[in-house]
């Protein structure tokens, strides 16, 4: 059997750069298709020599005939898409966040279309933003999504119900994936970004102050990146949409392992009371009915390994600290 070959669209990004970690781990082929040439997500997780076999194009997924094009000329049978903008940007600018957001994974379903049947699946990052609040500390299912309280939320369930409407009308499947707080090396942007950005001001030996308290679903970067890699590879047929679980915990929890770590620490990290406005526990019995068991890694070994990997990043002289000065 030839090897798979991999399109990941905002392969650049934090989720993006973990799925191309794990995918070149298990020897795929992988393209990697973003606006930014920047690589620096994959080089805190990989080094140089991992990164050089990968192959890297540059373009907009608001470009629909590109994105068909390379899917065609790169012979890719699997797409995990990821490209996208997050809360901060679809609320100052909702016009290009639909255009990205939406109309990007458009042309990633129009794309598999095109492919002749040889992508089979489209794995798309959908999110926790697509619910409403809900009462603390309840699980909730797939199917109470509804009430989104950010135009983020409601592209992200705009492209569900796309999702739907592909595999009705063109059998195209799909996987729609909705992580809630994923943290680890690499995450530095949205308000969620906030406790990983914690770990590293404590590791370079700055306060910090997280914007959000209470419970929250904490998903270890390496177990969202598996999650999206097993529901590409998966033999599902129709377009489903899972709830991704990691560890539901205080921001407090969050605080404690890190001064447990970096003693140093102990003080210099705060939290506001307010939580997401979002559920805090994210029910994922219906990805474990398809795919089985997945990965749940513990917030206290999450953050050991986070903080280990900014500590050596930071002692190479390689840590960027751009994002706590934003």
């Amino acid at each position: 059997m030839s090897q798979p070959q991999f399109l990941v669209t905002g392969a650049h990004g934090f989720i993006g750069a973990w799925v191309v970690k794990r995918l070149l781990a298990e020897g795929a082929g992988v393209f990697i298709f973003d606006k930014s040439a920047d690589p620096h997500r994959l080089r805190l997780i990989m080094d140089d020599a991992e990164i050089a076999q990968t192959h890297v194009i540059e373009g907009d997924i608001t470009d629909g005939e590109q994105v068909s094009a390379l899917v065609q000329q790169h012979d890719i049978t699997h797409i995990i898409h990821l490209a996208g903008v997050q809360v901060p940007v679809c609320r100052a600018n909702p016009r290009l966040g639909a255009m990205i957001n939406v109309v990007g994974t458009v042309n990633v379903f129009e794309a598999a279309k095109n492919s002749g049947g040889r992508v089979q699946r489209v794995v798309y990052a959908s999110s926790a933003a697509v619910f409403g609040e809900a009462e603390e500390g309840r699980a909730v299912s797939e199917g109470e999504a509804g009430s989104m309280t950010t135009h983020y939320g409601a592209f992200k369930r705009c492209n569900e119900d796309n999702a739907r409407v592909y595999f009705l009308d063109n059998g195209i499947s799909s996987v729609g994936l909705r992580p809630l707080t994923v943290y680890g090396p690499g995450r530095d942007f949205g308000m969620t970004s906030d406790p990983t950005k914690a770990m590293k001001a404590a590791v370079v030996g700055r306060p910090f102050h997280i914007r959000f308290g209470g419970k929250t679903d904490f998903l270890y970067a390496a177990d969202c990146a598996d999650a999206f890699i097993r529901s590409a590879t998966a033999n599902l047929t129709g377009a489903h949409v899972f709830n991704l679980h990691g560890a539901t915990e205080h921001v407090a929890d969050v605080v404690t392992e890190i001064e447990n770590l970096l003693p140093a620490a102990k003080g210099t990290i705060t939290f506001t009371d307010t939580p997401i406005a979002m559920p805090s526990v994210l029910d994922d019995t219906a990805i474990v009915a398809a795919l089985g068991a997945v990965p749940h890694t513990p917030l206290a070994q999450g953050v050991r390994e986070t903080v280990a990997r900014f500590t050596q990043l930071h002692a190479a002289g390689r840590l960027d600290t751009s994002d706590l000065d934003a």
